[in-house]
């Protein structure tokens, strides 16, 4: 499982991340942030390469859970 953590990133630096991970296809992978506009930036980007995307908040942290159907 890759797990991406962009907690403390600021924008496009999560969303550069989480390129660089989808760049072999894998079909599931964890994505960290804690930013509302990263994380509605990177739910945006895995939904346009074809991941769903499951979320789940803590506090402060979003865990972005990307997912191929």
């Amino acid at each position: 499982m890759i797990i991406v953590d962009a907690r403390g990133l600021l924008c496009p630096e999560p969303v550069v991340r989480t390129q660089r991970a989808v760049k072999d296809g894998p079909s599931e992978l964890i994505v960290l942030v804690d930013a509302e506009a990263a994380k509605e930036n990177v739910t945006r980007f895995a939904a346009s390469r074809g991941y769903h995307v499951a979320l789940k908040q803590e506090g402060a942290d979003y865990t972005l859970s990307l997912s191929r159907a």
